[in-house]
């Protein structure tokens, strides 16, 4: 690139030469990049900060709580609840929604997140990040409720992932591309290396939890089954798994060299139909992949589709490369006759 481009004159251009986006979510989404900033420096500071370590809490998922996990969801509560943006929030980290004060403006916008996917890895120094989404307020009636935010992933309006990595990197769409955007610390902002993302369509590279292997259905048994082979097998190649255990590291990983990433439905926990959560990870992450030319599916529909009946639902998530996913949705309706 000639010239240095930042994430605001990238949205800048996307609302006033593209008529792309409006104005409220352009503020909104410069908002939601300041405090990923802000967010970045606490996981950089680590055992410094004395932000490692469990909280001794538990969230609305039964899971133990690292206070990362607290920092970073009040960090993006504050930053965004006096702005005038939102109506409300939802994050993987509460049990309701939040309602935008009283003594604040109301905006038109939801914004759901998950304010830091990968916990397990954040005492070991690895890879985790912020994955975001924002969706229209429905106009039918006044006030916000839970039901505001069901909506199918298709409606999302924005969508995008900051990644504390060797770098911090803040992945975006607003439904026009795919573009990578990575942190300035001298001059404190986001500065565009990338635009128009594109996934291979084919790979040999995928990521999954091997050690759940015994707990698949028989149609990722077989799947995987075909790609362990190799060039000896069915598929007459040989592929690499590569398993960071943080989706963010795992997805930003494809949309920069390919691949296919699944987490599927496995017999542990039988009633519900996936690990991941449908709001707050697998439909930003899948929109951020179709976007880049991938597929996002749970094996019996596209993740865009799915109709959420609660807040925190949870779904099977296969995405990444187009014909891997093509696949196993294959598989699966050749399995369902």
């Amino acid at each position: 690139m000639s010239s240095r481009i930042s994430l605001t004159r990238y949205l800048v251009e996307k609302q006033r030469v593209d008529g792309h986006i409006p104005a409220q979510l352009r503020l909104l989404l410069e908002v939601v990049a300041r405090a990923c900033k802000s967010i970045s420096q606490a996981v950089n500071k680590g055992a410094l900060g004395g932000v490692l370590g469990t909280a001794g809490s538990e969230n609305v998922q039964g899971e133990v709580q690292k206070k990362l996990d607290i920092i970073s969801n009040e960090v993006l509560i504050e930053a965004n609840e006096w702005g005038g943006h939102l109506a409300a929030m939802a994050s993987e980290e509460m049990d309701s929604i939040h309602l935008i004060p009283s003594r604040y403006p109301q905006g038109e916008f939801l914004l759901l997140f998950d304010p830091l996917d990968g916990s397990s890895n954040i005492d070991i120094n690895v890879s985790i990040g912020t994955i975001f989404s924002v969706l229209k307020k429905p106009t039918d009636h006044p006030g916000v409720a839970e039901e505001d935010f069901l909506q199918a992933g298709a409606q999302q309006v924005a969508a995008g992932y900051c990644i504390y990595g060797p770098q911090t990197t803040l992945v975006l769409t607003v439904g026009d591309g795919v573009a990578i955007f990575t942190l300035d610390r001298e001059q404190g902002s986001f500065v565009l290396v990338q635009e128009d993302v594109k996934i291979p369509a084919d790979t040999q590279e995928f990521a999954i939890n091997m050690s759940n292997q015994r707990h698949w259905d028989p149609t990722i048994q077989r799947y995987i089954g075909e790609l362990l082979q190799g060039e000896d097998g069915p598929r007459g190649k040989n592929f690499n798994m590569r398993w960071v255990a943080s989706m963010v590291a795992d997805v930003h990983r494809i949309l920069t060299r390919g691949g296919v990433f699944l987490y599927p439905w496995d017999k542990r926990e039988p009633n519900k139909p996936g690990k991941l959560r449908l709001l707050y990870e697998a439909n930003p992450m899948g929109w951020l992949v179709e976007q880049a030319g991938g597929a996002a599916s749970t094996g019996q529909q596209r993740i865009l589709d799915v109709k959420p009946g609660k807040l925190h639902e949870r779904v099977s998530v296969i995405l990444g490369a187009k014909n891997e996913v093509e696949r196993v949705n294959a598989y699966y309706a050749e399995a369902a006759k």
